[in-house]
């Protein structure tokens, strides 16, 4: 499920870049650059804070994946996800032990950026998010 849905992001954000930059949606186009076409994974977490972190995340011009952390989805699919996002970020409040450990060597294996989120609000995330647009990191 977590795979098709994003495949069929990444297919969506392929085609838009192929785009003449006239025909850019406003809200992208406006967003910080540094951040512009990013692609992040977020494990754990609260279901009912996952709309509002993709707002944060599409604010600046980037893609949130979410993963549950192992509460329905399988840990093992965080493997698959991993290869094709820019960082990882992991609220420490609202993880399992076990997703947090695959993330982390995961991240160690592919050259990804672990950053862990002191909570699961979108504060948080929008903080991590405005702090590494400045650093240039996106």
């Amino acid at each position: 499920r977590i795979e098709e849905a994003f495949m069929a992001k990444k297919n969506r954000r392929k085609a838009a870049r192929s785009e003449q930059k006239s025909d850019e949606v406003t809200r992208v186009a406006d967003a910080p650059e540094g951040l512009a076409g990013r692609s992040f994974l977020y494990v754990g977490g609260r279901d009912c804070q996952v709309a509002h972190l993709r707002a944060v995340a599409d604010g600046f011009g980037a893609e949130l994946i979410h993963h549950d952390g192992g509460l329905r989805e399988a840990v093992s699919r965080i493997d698959r996800v991993l290869p094709s996002v820019d960082c990882v970020f992991c609220p420490i409040d609202c993880i399992s032990h076990d997703a947090c450990v695959r993330v982390k060597s995961g991240c160690k294996k592919f050259n990804k950026a672990f950053i862990p989120l002191r909570n699961g609000s979108k504060s948080s995330l929008e903080r991590a998010l405005h702090s590494m647009n400045e650093r240039g990191n996106g």
